[in-house]
């Protein structure tokens, strides 16, 4: 692969990362009720998955979870069911309306903040089909035939990178605009707007394997 085959790869990952998808919302929902490190360690989970993913599209495992329709048809349910729980979880806090005088500076202990948000931004990515499928689909035209694990590895992880790049930018502006954002009706209306989308991301995906 050449310099030129690398940067369209570039130019095409950074499209798909820059659109809004279940991840854009979970790091939402997490700089918001766990202010800016929950939301970062929700994007660093994201970018695990990317990278788990990636590397099982290297070495074959992704092909196999596709072809094989039992597995994937589990995986596809899981992440429907795991964005159906995170949306009504954002309904509820909605309807409550008790949130914390600044979300950018929770009660809950550091560490707790950390997992929580990587466990999230984790299980929201590794459980959505499309994303393995994006590693099937999309790597391959930039690639050469037969082309080995150490060619297809730097492609996935520039990617996963890509996509730190991107949540971290919109992790740091959801927190410079915090004061605003922490207004109760600020709040409730995000988190409506969250739950919404996470249900319908989670309807489309049950849409699409019907």
């Amino acid at each position: 692969m050449d310099w030129h085959a690398y940067g369209s790869f570039v130019v095409i990952a950074l499209v798909l990362v820059v659109v809004p998808g279940p991840d854009f919302a979970v790091i939402t929902r997490n700089a918001l009720t766990l202010g800016r490190r929950g939301g970062w360690w929700a994007a660093v989970g994201v970018v695990t998955s990317n990278a788990v993913q990636g590397l099982a599209a290297a070495v074959g495992l992704g092909a196999l979870i596709v072809a094989s329709q039992p597995v994937f048809k589990a995986i596809t349910w899981l992440g429907i069911a795991y964005l159906v729980y995170l949306g009504v979880q954002a309904f509820r806090s909605a309807w409550r309306g008790d949130y914390a005088p600044d979300p950018a500076a929770p009660a809950t202990p550091a560490r707790r903040v950390a997992l929580s948000g990587w466990r999230q931004g984790f299980l929201s990515n590794i459980t959505n089909p499309k994303v393995l499928v994006f590693y099937l689909a999309v790597l391959p035209p930039f690639l050469p035939e037969s082309a080995s694990v150490a060619q297809i590895l730097p492609l996935a992880f520039t990617h996963a990178l890509l996509s730190l790049g991107y949540l971290t930018v919109l992790v740091f502006g959801l927190h410079t605009i915090r004061e605003f954002l922490a207004r109760r009706l600020v709040r409730r209306a995000l988190d409506t707007g969250t739950g919404v989308a996470l249900l319908g991301f989670g309807a489309r995906l049950a849409a699409e394997d019907a």
